[in-house]
């Protein structure tokens, strides 16, 4: 994710030219940190790039968490992550190529806490299933109420087979990223570790970061 402290960072098109070389395949930004022109330009750098562009919804109220769904599915993001008004999102999205991922459990302010307890998220990707969400954005190691694996466990148990499970905020370690891949993850993000060289310490500045999170994916595939 082109973002630190849950807002998408001013040098974002610049660092997809920087991670350009390393051929990632996925990347993504927020609904917040720049505008809506600037997030259109974002999507079409990422397209260019080779890369599928995803956006997270952060945005604390009903009305600018549908202003961003709309903003997802005008700018043709492949996935959007996030939010908790989940029919009104869909309707929203119904017709567009746009899958939607929303929030599980109880997130609040900025950046996000999750509040919910295993059992709670668990019937809530039931929920979200039979409403046909691509999936569900679990911000584990946001939560408040239960152990961050327990609830990735939870979201994989009441998904099935039927969508994909990404954990999102403080995937910041290579322990973290193998944690979460065995709790039953498909995918997770990253965004300040990277960009602050927090995730791999004294590897160097952000390719080598991402470079570090591949082999660690790799590894583990």
């Amino acid at each position: 994710m082109l973002t630190r402290n849950d807002a998408t960072v001013a040098n974002a098109l610049d660092l997809v030219e920087t991670v350009r070389p390393l051929g990632l395949k996925h990347i993504g930004f927020k609904d917040v940190g720049a505008d809506a022109l600037m997030l259109r330009r974002l999507t079409d750098a990422i397209r260019e790039a080779g890369a599928t562009p995803w956006m997270e919804l952060v945005a604390t109220t009903r009305e600018a968490e549908l202003r961003g769904v709309k903003l997802g599915r005008d700018l043709g993001v492949d996935m959007l992550m996030g939010g908790v008004h989940v029919e009104e999102a869909i309707k929203i999205l119904n017709g567009s190529p746009t899958h939607y991922l929303p929030f599980a459990g109880a997130p609040s302010g900025h950046p996000t806490r999750l509040g919910g307890s295993a059992s709670e998220v668990e019937a809530q990707c039931r929920a979200f299933a039979a409403k046909g969400c691509a999936g569900v954005d679990i911000l584990a190691y946001r939560a408040t109420e239960a152990e961050p694996l327990d609830l990735v466990a939870a979201c994989r148990r009441g998904l099935l087979d039927f969508g994909a499970v990404v954990v999102a905020g403080s995937v910041n370690s290579p322990e973290r990223v193998a944690a979460v891949r065995d709790a039953g993850a498909d995918a997770f993000t990253i965004g300040t570790a990277a960009i602050d060289g927090a995730y791999a310490p004294g590897a160097g500045p952000l390719t080598a970061q991402l470079a570090a999170v591949l082999a660690d994916c790799a590894a583990r595939a």
